[in-house]
């Protein structure tokens, strides 16, 4: 087959479908038949200058495909098979990806760059392949290197510097790498792709860099030539070498001082007169830096001063009297279709996000420096000097204090009100965005400084209700404007000043909804997300409102399930509308269960919605599925142990949720709804636990299941546990080498990465939920049960005890399995704990800290143990 590969490939790419399809099949078979012959036939073909450049490009695809995925299960997978391949077919392939990388055809050298790339990552870490940096390091020293040659090895150096771990390389070789990038950089270089593919390398190997960051010397040669290539000729290496230097700024913040004023003027330069690209890539440098400053701050206040690490140098501060003239300049450069919102990237857009952003590293010192240009452009006649007068105010508001800007939002708040009808359309998109800002950031009941207030809620109400009929877009911010308007109320838990507008707005709301241009832009997805925030922020006495808004869903949600499908297009829009419905029924749910005075309005539709929701599960789309189980989740919650009645018939849909694999959201949702059913019902749910627990089983056991998904199923075992006590003992066997499996797993998971930390965390307090839940529906019946796990418990818990990476939940659910554990089992665990002291140390943990809850949580655990203890 080997022979015929070119054919095949050829084959595969033809417009004939019959032709492409027999084409595939050869590959697959070849491929299943024998990879690692089939990975070097792909390597030669894409090697071989004799080839047709059309194979070579999908041999290069095949091969690089058979290497990595975004999938983590089937990544793992996909390594596994190349660390299987002899030693010897893995040598000759990687010789062949070598030999391509001065090839004259650009789509096999720079395939082949990637699949060295991806090949390195999986052998780099393993200690394997040890001589090829050295070897593409020469390259670049050959008296006779070609441009192509050294093109496609700095691009491989970069994309090897992307896939690895900086601490997966020798400090040896990162020097090397270093040289040689910056080397290619040098303006004595005469191919432009060559200095490009070098500053893009460098972009890559900035992590790896930190010893020489270190070394004065290096950093200040590092910096000088990264500074000289930002002013190159060509555009694509100016722009390129300032994504380096926004790199720079986030990684390597603490070294820059000395190099702040050429950057400054570097950047200027590029604002004021390079092009769009590069002037971007220089102010998001300055948004970088704010970035790092207000994440200082932010670090600053959470720990009061202390064990802050980091000390910010006040850049944005220093540069304060002539960055903002410079942004506020950008602002007068609008495109005349930019939407706020919309993907549109322009130095606009770039200069009032950086504003804002300098905003909330420098709070009040940036107020007086943008008032100014405010005030000069608001009442001018050109559009552009108004819309950008509005834009520098609302990019301002998040930031200064309230007590500093109040003034000012009291001043220009009825001029806003009134720029609603501006004749230019874009001055009216940044009005309303711009009093979407005030009422998130400066709306705050019960504070003298609160910019909404008795006396002008009746004028914003009317300009809202009447701004919601304009053009899509500025609809849109209008709907986000009222959505931050009722979300003031919702902390306050009185919104009493809007009740009087309340079915105005949902009637609005609905009606903006209906618009037949609503299918076009986010108008529709806005006006639900904000009919759910007046929902959530409504008051007992609304509750009729609410009860109307009820019916009125549900008939919607009933005209979808009847609608027309004739195209893929629409059954798209149906699903979207159907979610959204969905959505909204579920706030609905959430709100009219709170109280006992409301619920009774609920449980009347409970039959009528049950029977909804299950005819929109018929329909089989994914994202409504998700939104679908939402809601019954709130239903199950809300009518208790009456939720029985629709078991039968939901649950087959119930347990497609959680055989789905491929949309694993749906089936993570679906975890979560099993442990609201258990909660519900209680023993009543005993006829479908065999069902669910094997299905649980199973989901735990397979590793093309999303890793996300399996945490919350430990706590589910809990749930279950609780809900049918001692009838849970014939699941033990099978769940608790799964809980004991999982917690030995937790010892192994990387606390480098963030990433990874997090999931430990939730991984780990998962399965104290799942111990607490299986300890106390044991308690009252069959507690011994669970004296010979009693040890495993107390190991796992010690051990997390000792991690000070712990979260807050973690630490919680451990002291809380502890209680449990004192609680079901009694003086059975007193021999264990004897000649251990961890819990002492972490029980006194908990009571100096700031969380009332975990101190209550921990204050009940010592009283358990006491009394084990005690007796």
């Amino acid at each position: 087959m080997a022979s015929d590969i070119t054919q095949y490939l050829i084959a595969a790419q033809s417009p004939n479908a019959a032709v492409r399809l027999s084409a595939e099949e050869n590959l697959k078979q070849f491929q299943e038949q024998n990879l690692p012959i089939f990975l070097l036939s792909l390597s030669v073909e894409l090697s071989s200058e004799q080839k047709p450049p059309e194979s070579r490009r999908l041999a290069g695809i095949i091969l690089k495909n058979s290497l990595d995925a975004k999938d983590p299960a089937r990544k793992e997978h996909l390594t596994q098979q190349w660390v299987n391949v002899d030693q010897t077919i893995k040598s000759q392939i990687k010789e062949s990806l070598m030999q391509t990388l001065p090839s004259s055809v650009s789509e096999a050298r720079h395939t082949s760059t990637q699949v060295i790339a991806k090949i390195a990552s999986i052998e780099i870490p393993r200690r394997e392949w040890p001589d090829l940096i050295s070897r593409l390091l020469s390259n670049m020293t050959l008296a006779n290197a070609s441009a192509v040659l050294k093109q496609a090895t700095l691009e491989t150096l970069g994309y090897v510097c992307e896939e690895v771990s900086p601490k997966d390389l020798e400090q040896e070789q990162v020097n090397s790498v270093l040289t040689a990038v910056v080397q290619g950089m040098n303006q004595s270089e005469p191919s432009v792709d060559v200095r490009l593919a070098a500053v893009k390398s460098l972009y890559n190997a900035l992590d790896f860099a930190q010893v020489n960051f270190e070394n004065e010397m290096e950093r200040n040669y590092i910096m000088k030539v990264v500074c000289e290539t930002a002013a190159s000729k060509e555009i694509e290496i100016r722009k390129a070498a300032l994504e380096c230097l926004v790199s720079i700024s986030s990684i390597y913040y603490e070294y820059l001082e000395p190099y702040m004023p050429a950057l400054y003027n570097l950047t200027a330069s590029a604002v004021k007169g390079d092009e769009e690209p590069v002037a971007l890539q220089a102010i998001e440098f300055w948004s970088s830096i704010c970035d790092v400053e207000i994440e200082i701050k932010e670090e600053y206040a959470d720990t009061d001063g202390e064990n802050s690490n980091n000390i910010s140098h006040q850049f944005i501060e220093k540069a304060l009297p002539t960055l903002v003239p410079m942004l506020l300049e950008t602002l007068l450069k609008q495109d005349e279709d930019q939407d706020h919102d919309d993907d549109i990237w322009n130095l606009s857009m770039a200069g009032g996000t950086c504003l804002g952003l300098a905003s909330r590293a420098v709070g009040n010192l940036i107020v007086p420096l943008v008032m100014p240009f405010v005030e000069s452009n608001i009442m001018k006649t050109e559009w552009r000097c108004r819309e950008a007068a509005t834009f520098a105010f609302g990019s301002i508001l998040e930031g200064p204090t309230m007590e500093t800007l109040s003034p000012m939002v009291h001043a220009g708040l009825d001029f806003l009100l009134n720029a609603m009808k501006d004749t230019n359309l874009h001055v009216k998109d940044t009005t309303a965005w711009t009093l979407g800002r005030i009422f998130e950031f400066l709306h705050s009941p019960g504070s003298a400084y609160s910019a909404v207030t008795s006396a002008n809620i009746p004028r914003i109400m009317s300009v809202l209700l009447e701004s919601i009929k304009d053009a899509p877009n500025v609809a849109e911010k209008v709907c986000g404007a009222i959505y931050n308007l009722f979300q003031g109320f919702e902390d306050s838990g009185d919104s009493s000043i809007l009740s009087p507008y309340q079915m105005q707005v949902i009637i609005a709301l609905l009606s903006t909804a209906d618009r037949p241009d609503a299918n076009n832009s986010r108008l529709r997805a806005a006006a639900y997300e904000t009919l759910n925030e007046v929902v959530r922020c409504s008051s007992l006495s609304e509750a009729s409102n609410i009860a109307q808004l009820l019916q009125e869903i549900k008939d919607r949600l009933a005209r979808t399930i009847t609608l027309q499908i004739i195209s893929s297009d629409d059954r798209e829009k149906q699903g979207d509308l159907q979610a959204v419905l969905c959505g909204v029924l579920q706030v609905i749910i959430q709100k009219l269960s709170a109280t006992d005075e409301t619920k009774q309005l609920l449980l009347q539709s409970a039959d009528q919605m049950m029977t909804l929701f299950l005819q929109v599960f018929a329909c089989r789309s994914s994202t409504v599925h998700e939104e679908a189980m939402l809601a019954i989740g709130a239903l199950a919650y809300a009518t208790g142990s009456e939720f029985v009645r629709y078991m039968p018939e939901f649950y087959k849909y119930l347990e497609m949720g959680l055989q789905n694999f491929e949309e694993y959201q749906v089936c993570s949702i679906s975890v979560g709804v099993v442990g609201d059913i258990c909660r519900a019902l209680d023993d009543k749910i005993l006829p479908f636990c065999d069902g669910i627990m094997s299905q649980l089983l199973k989901n735990l056991s397979d590793s093309r299941l999303h890793r996300s998904v399996k945490p919350p199923i430990f706590s589910c075992f809990g749930d279950m546990a609780l809900a049918i006590s001692e009838n849970f003992e014939k699941y033990l066997p099978y769940v608790t080498p799964m809980l004991q499996g999982a917690a030995e797993l937790c010892s192994n998971l990387s606390t480098q990465d963030d990433e990874m930390l997090e999931y430990g965390n939730q991984l780990r307090t998962c399965i104290f939920d799942g111990y607490s839940g299986i300890l106390q529906g044991f308690k009252n019946s069959k507690p011994d049960l669970m004296i010979p796990y009693a040890g495993h418990i107390l190991q796992f818990t010690e051990a997390v005890f000792k991690d000070k990476k712990r979260d807050d939940a973690v630490t919680k659910s451990a002291v809380a399995v502890m209680g449990d554990l004192a609680d079901a089992l009694g003086p059975n665990i007193s021999s264990l704990l004897k000649d251990r002291t961890f819990h002492v140390e972490l029980l006194g943990e908990c009571f100096e800290s700031d969380d009332d809850n975990l101190k209550e949580t921990a204050t009940w655990t010592q009283g358990m143990l006491n009394r084990v203890l005690v007796s």
